[in-house]
């Protein structure tokens, strides 16, 4: 075990009512302090099975300009395809200790395939309210069953479902995106490597915390992703940085939340937006989302495409290979 998980230390918090000192944030940082509660607008809300491509596409590519988030209603994937993910993610959580321990990634490993606590360089030594399980769903040639849980036994089945399911969105939104940028239906996925995409699912468990209001589940980041694609279960706590103020996401039972990712804001030369966000946690309740991240293959080089720059608007980031934009991402290392 490379440390103490965030599942126990919340059981012996709450019975004492408080957290230990690293994990409570400076008050910049504090969600009771920096929330805006009153904030009027939300995310937009996109009925992604709307006949209408044109309208389709505007909406979609005015989200990722203005929001970098949004949600999207009639995705396809049935709702008992969602349950059954929901279902077994909080199975696997569920298990004695030992059991989970089974699937946590050693320390010295270059990948974050794995059950643990720590994922990236803490700043300033503070630690994040949450346990996790990376691992990838697609391509077959990627998944390593390792990671898989045998427990509960229904986990690999809801997985693969989901994961089927989920190809079908995720091509759409790129064949979306891409119109949106006045590119070729095709041209984005192929930029981010086509059929060889990888389907990275992070399951994120955030037990109750008798201090909400001065932890953080996840800091502020956005996703090294292209795009990511999450469903949550009913504890709110999803925020995300605009108008520079932290807003409260209203998530919409069985809605997918899309995220543009850092892949795609290069791609597209910053004309999608990869937004900043963060996750808060509850008092009496455990939050549990469940994102997929969509990556280029480790060794792809990802730059501003050509036809999306031009003298008055010229490449605004370096061209890198995935795998060396992660290793700087996760270790504080500027791009």
């Amino acid at each position: 075990m490379d440390m103490e998980r965030v599942q126990a230390i919340s059981m012996s918090s709450m019975t004492e009512g408080c957290v230990p000192p690293e994990f409570i944030r400076s008050e910049k940082e504090q969600p009771a302090i920096t929330t805006l509660d009153d904030y009027d607008h939300q995310i937009p809300t996109i009925d992604f099975g709307d006949p209408d491509e044109v309208n389709l596409t505007l909406l979609i590519a005015e989200a990722s300009r203005e929001w970098g988030m949004f949600q999207i209603l009639n995705h396809g994937i049935p709702v008992h395809v969602i349950n059954n993910l929901q279902k077994v993610g909080e199975g696997f959580f569920d298990l004695p200790q030992e059991e989970k321990e089974v699937y946590a990634k050693s320390p010295d490993s270059k990948s974050v395939e794995g059950y643990g606590t720590r994922l990236q360089k803490e700043v300033e030594g503070k630690k994040a309210w949450v346990d996790h399980l990376f691992h990838r769903i697609w391509p077959p040639s990627a998944i390593n069953y390792r990671f898989w849980p045998k427990n509960p036994p229904s986990y690999r089945d809801a997985n693969e479902e989901y994961a089927k399911c989920l190809r079908g969105v995720a091509d759409k939104l790129f064949s979306v995106l891409s119109k949106g940028l006045g590119l070729g239906e095709n041209e984005l996925k192929e930029s981010v490597g086509g059929d060889e995409l990888n389907y990275l699912l992070k399951i994120n468990y955030y037990p109750p915390c008798p201090r909400p209001d001065l932890v953080l589940g996840v800091v502020a980041h956005t996703d090294m992703s292209a795009i990511t694609i999450l469903v949550s279960n009913q504890v709110q706590g999803l925020q995300l940085f605009k108008d520079n103020h932290w807003l409260n996401v209203k998530y919409i039972p069985n809605a997918l939340i899309i995220h543009i990712g850092d892949q795609l804001e290069i791609l597209s030369n910053g004309k999608y937006k990869s937004t900043l966000h963060r996750t808060t946690v509850n008092k009496e309740m455990t939050r549990m989302s469940w994102p997929v991240f969509l990556e280029p293959p480790l060794d792809l080089v990802i730059g501003p495409l050509l036809k999306l720059t031009s003298e008055d608007d010229p490449p605004k980031y370096k061209k890198k290979k995935y795998c060396d934009y992660v290793f700087c991402k996760l270790n504080k290392i500027p791009q």
